[in-house]
């Protein structure tokens, strides 16, 4: 028999899915955290927020599952160093997420951003045209100013910093556009009919270089970091549109500023920043080429029902003695 602790607890519906899962579990869904410290002292798996006061406290716990897919406010220095076995809820998003990026290109590239703010106020102005007037292509080689001001998505790249499951899906949502599509991972190597060659984080100049959208998809890491600054934007296209779905803290949130500011890249796609909230008085907020969402890319009626089932498998392996289907690395935060 193996004993599950929850905590904080869940509501009855899901906790009456995981004791159905088997007969050999005991489930204790702790009401607050007395009787949670009083329970986890025999308890085999956890499931909730574990805290060091909690983790001090059990004597054989062999196995913890995250809430959350990301670990950045998760993990702690005792977490890290315990002989348990962490997992998360990563895989969940990954086509959600990348529905919303691709969304943020198609703004960009058909200057929608510009258009919903024009037409509050009853504005008929092609971008980049004269009103009611387009100057579309008239000759062979003659590119029109409305052309050079919408992109075509084909003719465009998109690059990708960190290829998991959201990464991969984005690389495979761009190359449906028929976009050229490039990556950067220290772990994956490919993306089986899409890219061929994901290139180290060793080369992450090139692919700012080269892409005329930057998508970070990575996870907050010690290594991720503010690996976003300065330097980073001014090796990307001058032309280009930062776009990151990954983490805030990954992206110097000043240095971004400065960099839309100064005309180092185009525009950005926001959905996660450095400061959450974003305070009122940030200059992002007025800017005609950013486009802000409030950290919802993740949102979708199907995100629920896969967070449970992520639970409910990784319940079934911890049962039968099988891998998790989402082991995290404790030391690296995912």
């Amino acid at each position: 028999m193996k004993k599950l602790l929850i905590y904080p607890a869940i509501d009855s519906t899901r906790r009456d899915c995981i004791q159905e899962v088997s007969d050999q579990l005991t489930v204790c869904n702790a009401k607050d955290l007395s009787e949670a410290l009083t329970e986890i002292k025999h308890a085999d798996a956890f499931f909730g927020k574990i805290t060091p006061e909690l983790l001090a406290a059990a004597e054989n716990l062999q196995w913890i599952q995250s809430p959350t897919a990301s670990l950045e406010h998760y993990v702690f220095p005792e977490l890290i160093e315990h002989p348990c076995q962490l997992t998360n809820m990563r895989g969940i998003f990954y086509d959600v997420i990348a529905d919303h990026v691709m969304g943020f290109v198609i703004c960009f590239a058909r200057n929608l951003h510009r258009y919903i703010r024009q037409q509050t106020a009853a504005n008929w102005q092609p971008i980049g045209g004269q009103a009611g007037k387009p100057d579309f292509v008239t000759g062979p080689g003659r590119v029109s100013q409305v052309d050079r001001s919408h992109l075509h998505l084909s003719d465009c790249s998109l690059g990708v910093v960190g290829v998991g499951s959201i990464g991969a899906e984005i690389c495979r949502r761009a190359a449906a556009f028929g976009m050229t599509v490039y990556a950067v991972d220290p772990y994956t190597s490919e993306v089986p009919g899409v890219v061929e060659e994901v290139w180290l984080v060793d080369r992450l100049s090139d692919l700012l270089a080269l892409s005329d959208f930057v998508v970070i998809a990575a996870p907050h890491t010690p290594q991720t970091e503010k690996l976003f600054r300065t330097v980073q934007f001014q090796q990307m296209k001058s032309s280009a549109y930062l776009i990151n779905i990954g983490r805030g803290a990954i992206v110097d949130l000043q240095d971004l500023t400065a960099a839309l500011q100064e005309g180092d890249i185009a525009g950005a796609g926001l959905d996660v920043f450095e400061i959450e909230p974003l305070p009122a008085d940030h200059p992002l907020w007025h800017m005609e080429n950013v486009i802000i969402t409030p950290h919802i890319a993740a949102a979708s009626t199907r995100v629920p029902e896969r967070h449970l089932e992520t639970l409910l498998e990784n319940l079934r392996c911890f049962l039968a003695g099988k891998p998790f289907i989402t082991l995290a690395d404790k030391q690296n935060w995912f």
